[in-house]
């Protein structure tokens, strides 16, 4: 039984990726409040999914929404299908609807994207007098926007990829009653996971889910503002480790420290010592070049002993989540897959 686990970073340059509610006609970015009282930018975790999911290929079957009831009695679902779905399969869904309950707990979890380091929000005047006579006030508008490197955590549950609960364990089942019929039809086997009685498809389609959702992290697209801030979207930096369970000890190895975002390699050597007993394989670093200056060399300097011996990977993201999907696609990595109490 291996998580997949570590954190994901965003470069953004004068962006408005994830917007809040407007006010007073400006258009307002999201934010938190820390500590010393300073607006810190974040990119909520729905967003982030939505340009994953997104993002897949477009050869990628996505499930079909339903939406029905109007104002605030307004319901939306999936076809929760996760047999025939990557989407649903891997971002999980809850189908609430008359004669209907039935819910995948998510299988990827991601965490809300936050600036590393307190980075003023700006406001961006603009006007609107296009075609107006010529002593016509022009319309007024706002918009906020913002420079910083933003950090969040993930982890990815292996052994559920392509397995889904029907029995106990406090979920709902994942598959209606035609749904389980056809997915048994179609070749899903009966399998138990922690516990729970559930179904599982094939290796090899196990295998491929978890690759395209490697693939696909490198080349994320979307964002609100793309009209006035375009800019990369995609992971400047991913850390995955693969961990026997679902902690997350690498929270911490992006900071915020006097002269801005780091990478800090102590706590990552620390980090790896202490869980050294649960790691199952390297920890991977995909770093893009130029993000955070000139600390990927000193990185790879500080990790030397790490690197050859095999126990850190470092090189830009493409490389090492595509070498990753590699690896898992051709068996080398089924073992992650699996629940030895299972």
């Amino acid at each position: 039984m291996t998580y997949l686990v570590g954190k994901i970073a965003l470069d953004i340059t004068a962006g408005a990726p994830n917007n809040g509610r407007g006010e007073d006609n400006t258009a307002k970015v999201k934010y938190l409040i820390n500590g010393r009282g300073a607006r810190v930018p974040y990119i909520s975790a729905q967003a982030f999914r939505r340009w994953w999911r997104d993002s897949l290929p477009a050869t990628e079957k996505r499930s079909p929404v339903t939406r029905s009831g109007t104002g605030k009695k307004q319901q939306a679902h999936t076809d929760g299908r996760p047999d025939l779905y990557l989407d649903d399969d891997l971002f999980g869904y809850m189908v609430a609807a008359k004669g209907k309950n039935y819910q995948r707990d998510t299988v990827l979890a991601t965490g809300t994207l936050v600036a590393l380091a307190s980075k003023r929000i700006v406001s961006d005047f603009g006007t609107m007098n296009r075609g107006f006579p010529a002593d016509a006030d022009p319309v007024i508008h706002e918009h906020e926007h913002y420079t910083s490197e933003m950090a969040g955590d993930m982890l990815l549950d292996l052994p559920r990829v392509g397995t889904f609960e029907q029995d106990g364990g406090g979920l709902r089942r994942a598959l209606a009653p035609d749904a389980t019929k056809e997915a048994i039809e179609a070749g899903a086997g009966e399998y138990v996971l922690r516990d729970v009685g559930s179904l599982r498809l094939s290796i090899e389609e196990r295998r491929r889910r978890a690759a395209v959702l490697l693939r696909t992290l490198v080349q994320v697209q979307g964002g609100a503002k793309r009209a006035l801030h375009y800019g990369e979207r995609s992971p400047s930096f991913v850390l995955l480790a693969p961990l026997k369970g679902g902690n997350n000890p690498f929270t911490r190895v992006l900071a915020n420290g006097p002269q801005g975002a780091i990478f800090d390699t102590d706590v990552l050597q620390e980090e790896m010592r202490a869980w050294a007993d649960e790691l199952d394989g390297p920890v991977h670093i995909g770093w893009a070049p130029g993000f955070l200056g000139d600390q990927r060399e000193q990185a790879r300097e500080d990790l030397a002993e790490h690197i050859a011996g095999g126990r850190v990977v470092i090189d830009h993201p493409r490389i090492v989540l595509g070498a990753l999907a590699k690896e898992i696609e051709a068996g080398q990595r089924d073992d992650w897959f699996e629940d030895p109490a299972s």
